[in-house]
């Protein structure tokens, strides 16, 4: 059913949405190349006194909290609070979230100004739910399909969609999963995999105008990137160049070739 995404691909690169990065240090270099690569335009607004005012303009907005400094907490707030008063899309990524009580506390802040997407892994999705503790800093201790519930009750309470990331990742609305297979774990050997794919998302949302469309076909695409990378890489150095140039080659035509398994009913 990915050829129904597809489309999304084309729209990215054709409309250039700027995306608004208010995201962690570790990666920002990552994020910003990931979105040229796709066809987007970056902006690293993150200081309060000008961070509400980009996203008011921004095509959509990421909020990341990896690394979540005072400073950038009140400039993602400021953010959050423009693009849902202006109608902006806009993306929490809840980096940690369960492991961590600051940034657990503050999530909870932030899903109260609705975002337009929800993306983590299964443990961050669970513990932004209250029904896990979190993981190991960043990494899951729970596979997708027991985040399932938790993605959908945070679809519920805020109108997102919920993205699990996995070795196949979900896509949950409160009536709809999409479940996408493909990629690579390489992926998970290099900084900034999963945050620029927060990024991505926003811009396919942007380009898509239709978040459940728009998560489905980031997922997509990075699921065939992430193949093209490791299929001529010899470990993770080489991958993380490459995968910025699978991002830039993927076509549409080879994102409708992942496969995406679609139901009515979230099954936890």
């Amino acid at each position: 059913m990915s050829d129904a995404y597809a489309p999304v691909l084309a729209s990215v690169r054709e409309s250039s949405p700027l995306v608004q990065c208010l995201t962690n240090s570790v990666v920002v270099n990552v994020t910003a190349n990931a979105l040229l690569a796709v066809g987007a335009a970056p902006v690293m607004a993150d200081v309060p006194e000008e961070a509400g005012e980009c996203a008011a303009v921004a095509s959509a907005v990421l909020v990341n909290l990896g690394t979540p400094t005072a400073e950038q907490r009140e400039a993602m707030l400021a953010a959050a609070s423009s693009a849902h008063l202006a109608g902006v899309p806009w993306v929490l990524d809840p980096v940690g979230v369960g492991a961590l009580g600051m940034r657990t506390a503050f999530a909870q802040r932030l899903l109260d100004l609705e975002p337009t997407a929800v993306r983590g892994n299964a443990s961050e999705i669970r513990a932004l739910a209250g029904v896990g503790a979190g993981g190991r800093g960043v990494d899951a201790a729970d596979d997708v399909d027991a985040a399932l519930d938790a993605a959908r009750e945070i679809a519920q309470r805020t109108g997102a969609v919920v993205a699990v990331s996995g070795p196949v990742d979900a896509v949950v609305a409160v009536r709809r999963v999409a479940r996408i297979h493909g990629g690579s774990a390489l992926l998970t050997r290099i900084t900034g995999g999963g945050c620029s794919l927060g990024a991505v998302t926003a811009a396919c949302i942007a380009a898509a105008g239709d978040a459940f469309a728009g998560a489905v076909a980031a997922h997509a695409l990075y699921a065939a990137a992430s193949e093209r990378a490791a299929a001529a890489s010899d470990g993770p150095g080489s991958f993380g160049w490459r995968f910025l140039d699978a991002l830039d080659a993927v076509s549409p035509s080879d994102l409708a070739a992942v496969r995406v398994d679609e139901t009515t009913a979230v099954r936890g």
